[in-house]
């Protein structure tokens, strides 16, 4: 007795263990999944707040020295000085004005450079302070390089970094123009120390994040490690090394951040993010641009290693994890041991006892669980075997009976719904066009019409007015039943629509077919699951003037000489769709020797051959090539057998309506 409980309890604890194991399973697949995702959007997040954050830094104190810049170079004296540069009463009154502008600028520091002697001034807290020339520039010397370049840009100012052999300084150059009357007469502005900048700015300790400074072309104008830099040159200059773009694959992920620059660039102060394969790392990059500097500031975050997400936090939730399901686990066996394995003992004594006959036996008090209805069961169980099997017995041969009876009005009224719609098919026939066919195009025309059940939704139309023809196959939403009501309230609407506008533009009947049919199902509470629209393809012939106009709704018109093989498209929708379709004609000239199709989905969405593909347009457009200059009916026979052929075992899937026609 001990044993089966322990079994049951064992057995139990292991059912437990499993479905906790097969649901911890998908729920830490799903975990990951979703902290993979939380990790991303917190890492996004901390990417374009981290880009702002540094933007904001770096463009107040630049822009700042920039402003300062520019109203040194446009002060009237400084302008005045430049056209007359050896005016020393001029030139006093601007090297005092230029000493106020040095203690404003954050490195106490300015140059300015004549365009007409191409004479280096300037003054900082490491030179003693000098009026004279500290050289001058020479154009072939690359390290000037930079004031020809600035002087030949149309723009008012330019930034650059810059390694200048001569001063032995690295710096952040503000380069803003001297202008007078239109024309520039020299560059004026300040520097600021790049090492300062880099420590202040760019270097950082946040682990998996590297910040940079990148112009317009491209070219690393700040960064951490200074052999990157591309001191004083652009894009189209600067070595692979020393742009963002080199440090990115060939192809996509290089358009990619050409998109992302460009993208940042319409909107200065938002934050363009992108995934790139970042010196052999998946980086989120983060670019935000600054129109007043021209220059981005880029963040690059490695989401596996930056700290975008608390570890404290995720080691203490899987702990308290563990610890409620061990908590949950003793929780249950304690509960099982109670609640189930003890009333089980009691219970199987007495099962023991009436399993030998003994009916009288003393069963465990009833309680108002479900082993307390065992027990109840257990006591009426011997005087309801006997009652029960005679009572059985009575209802199988009731039950017989009733089924034999509900069988043979089932047989009936089956048969009745047969008669019904094998006459209904008759109907439909009779209103196909078949002798208006035969009496008007005779041999050079031939219709395959195969609807899916006895009755179908396919169905096709032929009108004619002296020497011109209106020929239309049309299929409506549904099979069977469903389907063949359907083409009547479709077939209903052509004759109101053609009624209305003519044969001559089958556009203009299909726009009105399609409202005609809107108007009519506005009135009707229909399911959304019901589909009430229709496909459908119209030709209108002018035999005397030797043209065909076509529109259609979902449907094509093929046409084949044997040698080549065309179609004209329908519209994208069909009739009665939950959007409106727009519908144009289509004209072309009647040539002799051409066979026309008209063909639904049916025949072309038909499944067969060795994986059960549909049969297709290619495979259709194969078949027109092989067979159209065959007399109709042979042509008629020749697409039959093919789509017998690759249907094979599968059955048929759609109704099928193929109309051809031609002109000689």
């Amino acid at each position: 007795m001990a044993i089966w409980g322990r079994g049951l309890r064992a057995k139990a604890l292991l059912a437990l263990m499993l479905a906790c194991l097969m649901a911890l399973l998908p729920a830490s697949l799903i975990g990951w999944q979703v902290l993979e995702s939380v990790r991303n959007y917190f890492g996004n997040a901390y990417a374009v707040n981290f880009t702002q954050l540094k933007r904001q830094s770096i463009m107040a104190p630049v822009a700042m020295e920039l402003a300062l810049s520019q109203r040194f170079a446009d002060s009237v004296l400084t302008r005045q000085w430049l056209l007359d540069e050896q005016n020393k009463e001029k030139k006093a009154l601007f090297f005092n004005e230029a000493e106020g502008y040095r203690k404003d600028f954050s490195d106490q520091a300015y140059f300015v450079v004549s365009d007409l002697s191409q004479n280096y001034y300037s003054n900082d807290n490491s030179n003693p302070y000098s009026e004279s020339p500290r050289y001058t520039l020479e154009k072939g010397n690359p390290t000037d390089a930079w004031f020809f370049s600035s002087m030949d840009s149309a723009d008012a100012y330019n930034i650059n970094v810059d390694l200048n052999s001569e001063l032995q300084t690295t710096r952040v150059w503000l380069n803003v123009s001297i202008r007078e009357n239109g024309h520039k007469i020299g560059i004026a502005g300040t520097g600021i120390d790049l090492s300062s900048f880099l420590e202040e700015y760019i270097a950082g300790n946040e682990a998996g994040v590297t910040t940079m400074i990148i112009n317009e072309t491209g070219a690393i104008q700040a960064h951490r490690d200074e052999q990157l830099i591309a001191f004083n040159q652009t894009g189209s200059t600067a070595s692979p090394d020393q742009t963002l773009a080199g440090h990115l694959p060939e192809g996509a992920p290089r358009a990619a951040l050409a998109a992302a620059m460009k993208q940042a660039q319409a909107h200065p102060g938002e934050v363009s993010t992108l995934l790139a394969d970042l010196d052999g790392k998946e980086q989120l990059l983060a670019l935000s641009y600054i129109p007043e500097l021209k220059w981005f500031v880029v963040t690059a975050v490695d989401l596996k290693s930056a700290q975008v997400l608390d570890k404290n936090w995720l080691n203490a939730a899987i702990l308290t994890l563990v610890v409620l399901i061990s908590i949950w686990l003793l929780f249950f066996l304690f509960a099982m041991e109670k609640l189930v394995l003890q009333p089980l003992r009691k219970l199987r004594f007495s099962a023991t006892a009436m399993a030998k006959g003994d009916f009288e036996v003393s069963l465990p008090p009833p309680g108002g669980d479900e082993l307390g209805d065992l027990s109840r069961a257990f006591g009426i169980m011997a005087e309801q075997v006997r009652s029960n099997t005679e009572e059985l017995e009575n209802k199988v041969q009731a039950r017989t009976q009733a089924l034999e009876s509900a069988n043979q009005d089932m047989r009936r009224a089956h048969q009745k719904i047969n008669d019904s719609i094998d006459y209904a098919s008759l109907i439909q026939r009779a209103i196909l066009p078949d002798q208006q066919l035969r009496q008007l195009l005779g041999p050079h025309h031939f219709v395959l019409w195969r609807p899916r059940d006895v009755v179908g939704g396919d169905f096709y139309i032929f009108r004619v007015e002296g020497e011109r023809y209106l020929v239309g196959v049309i299929d409506c939403a549904g099979h069977g039943v469903p389907g063949a009501l359907m083409t009547m309230l479709a077939r209903s609407a052509l004759d109101h629509a053609m009624n209305q506008v003519g044969i001559a533009s089958p556009a203009s009947i299909l726009s009105h077919t399609d409202n005609t049919i809107r108007g009519m199902l506005q009135q009707c509470d229909l399911p959304r699951a019901i589909a009430t629209n229709m496909d459908a393809g119209l030709a209108y012939v002018d035999r005397e003037n030797r043209i065909l106009r076509y529109a259609g709704a979902k449907i094509g018109l093929y046409w084949s000489d044997g040698q080549e093989v065309g179609e004209i498209k329908g519209g994208r929708r069909a009739i009665g769709d939950r959007r409106q379709g727009v519908y144009v004609d289509t004209e072309i000239r009647l040539r002799p020797g051409v066979t026309y199709y008209l063909v639904t989905d049916g025949f072309l969405d038909q499944a067969g051959g060795d994986r059960g593909y549909g049969f297709g347009n290619s495979r259709f457009a194969q078949l027109l090539l092989q067979h159209a200059r065959l007399p109709m009916e042979q042509q008629a026979s020749k697409l039959d057998q093919a789509l017998e052929a690759y249907r094979g075992n599968y059955p048929q899937r759609d109704d099928i309506t193929i109309l051809s026609f031609r002109f000689e």
